[in-house]
């Protein structure tokens, strides 16, 4: 156990963030360098080494969470790095960019604010980079067994590290011209710098693992022909069907994706652009969702001068603290303030919007909208309640609804759908296609960023077993396996 009495009396502290009226004239992370390794050592000290670790269970990676909370207290930090390895690939993702059901889940949360394991862990793998302690892990010998991996997000990064790590030859393909996934063009610069995702690519590069951007499966190489070039193919092609909102005035100029107006500001950061295509400088800015993708776009808007930022959410506001549905331990939905809300604008929660109102020239101008309510579970607008305001850019982040089947990767290769609209796969995480198997949202659904990553594991020992008939890799989770809720 790291302290005793650490619980007792030391209180929680989280990193601290730069001043609003500075980050937003930057895309920097919003933190302030430097500032956690002063306390996370007594943070990491408020852990209480539970005899049953309910962390654990909130996280689907199964992080040793008290282990390297005991070498951070210590400042043992080349043990706590190979412990928060040992089960995570990319622990400097996660610890910018996962909501935290682990802290959630966190014992001490059941009647004291709970240890800050996302800080901990991001100042583990901070110091291990700085230290010169994320090396390459090349293997020992190769299998002569080809591997090709659909999509470079979280969970095809780890699909492809664990088998390269194994001795398989293992190819990376990327439709973007970066590698990343929604880590390069879906979150903001501001959320996470992208030297994070270059320096562990140059890793895995280093390990073997090769990567081919530019390349759309179904589109530019035919499924066919990836199946006769690779042993095994692992879809991680994510679920990135946005949800539409077919509503009058839909068509208008000024109405778009998340997805096709996030990616720009991100090309702005790589230096593809001077200026994005789609920039909210001087303009109204209306997004609809109130989730995480919303909230970048909020950020990204504040960023480029937006005259206004409003969110829209259909649902209820959440309360601030756990309600007798939500119960500890699971994951609460609870009302939350991002950065990106910290710097303005303003959230309007209840309402969905009726139609759009243009100008002459088919550029949007107005968004109409009524609040709503839950009557008899049903979503029923309320009399009287109509209103407009001014929306010049109106983005939509609603969320996604499945894999992409439009490229033709899913037809050509003969892949069975459920329900859902995602990949079907059995227990193994295979497909009804020999030797493809899918990992990540493509099959689980949109989810968070712990759950890709232990999809890819999982799905490369299954991989492993299929290429070698046995397998050492772990696997965290089962494709049934779902997140702690009631």
């Amino acid at each position: 156990m790291a302290d005793p009495k650490g619980f007792l009396t030391t209180g929680r502290e989280v990193a601290p963030t730069r001043p609003v009226a500075t980050r937003v004239k930057d895309w920097n992370e919003v933190y302030v360098p430097g500032s956690l390794l002063p306390i996370i050592g007594k943070q990491a000290g408020r852990c209480m080494d539970c005899g049953i670790p309910f962390c654990h269970n909130g996280c689907p990676l199964g992080n040793l969470i008290p282990e390297w909370n005991d070498y951070a207290y210590r400042e043992d930090w080349e043990a706590a790095s190979e412990r928060l390895h040992a089960t995570n690939n990319f622990p400097e993702f996660t610890g910018r960019l996962c909501p935290a059901p682990c802290e959630a889940a966190c014992v001490l949360g059941i009647n004291q604010p709970a240890v800050t394991i996302k800080n901990v862990e991001v100042s583990i793998i901070d110091r291990a980079w700085d230290a010169g302690g994320v090396r390459p892990q090349v293997p020992e010998r190769l299998s002569g067994k080809t591997v090709a991996v659909v999509g470079s997000g979280p969970a095809g990064l780890a699909a492809a590290q664990q088998l390269t790590r194994a001795g398989h030859t293992v190819v990376v393909y990327e439709r973007a011209d970066r590698v990343g996934g929604l880590l390069r063009y879906g979150i903001p610069e501001f959320k996470m710098e992208k030297r994070h995702i270059n320096r562990r690519i140059e890793q895995m590069r280093a390990e073997g693992t090769k990567f081919r951007t530019g390349i759309e499966i179904g589109r530019d190489l035919t499924a066919t022909d990836l199946r006769k070039r690779f042993d095994a193919v692992v879809v991680a092609a994510g679920a990135t069907t946005a949800r539409d909102l077919p509503v009058p005035g839909r068509e208008l100029r000024g109405v778009y994706q998340a997805m096709e107006y996030l990616p720009l500001a991100n090309k702005v950061q790589e230096g593809d652009y001077v200026t994005t295509p789609l920039s909210a400088e001087g303009k109204h800015v209306v997004v609809i969702g109130g989730g995480d993708t919303g909230a970048d776009c909020v950020g990204t808007a504040h960023r480029q001068g937006a005259a206004s930022v409003t969110q829209l959410e259909i649902m209820p506001r959440p309360g601030e603290e756990r309600s007798e549905g939500q119960p500890w331990p699971t994951f609460p939905m609870l009302y939350k303030v991002t950065s990106a809300h910290e710097e303005g604008g303003e959230r309007v929660y209840s309402v969905s919007t009726t139609h759009f109102e243009g100008d002459e020239d088919g550029n949007v101008r107005f968004l109409h909208l009524v609040e709503v309510e839950f009557t008899d579970g049903k979503l029923v607008h309320k009399p009287g309640t109509e209103r407009r305001i001014p929306a010049q850019l109106v983005t939509l982040a609603m969320g996604f609804t499945g894999t992409d089947t439009a490229n033709g990767l899913v037809a050509q290769l003969g892949l069975d759908l459920d329900e859902r609209g995602n990949i079907a796969r059995d227990k193994d995480f295979a497909t009804n296609v020999d030797g493809v198997f899918v990992a990540g949202d493509a099959g689980r659904g949109q989810s968070l960023i712990v759950w890709a990553i232990a999809e890819g594991r999982s799905a490369a020992r299954a991989v492993d077993r299929h290429l070698t008939g046995a397998s050492s890799l772990p696997a965290p989770i089962r494709p049934t396996d779902r997140a702690l809720t009631v």
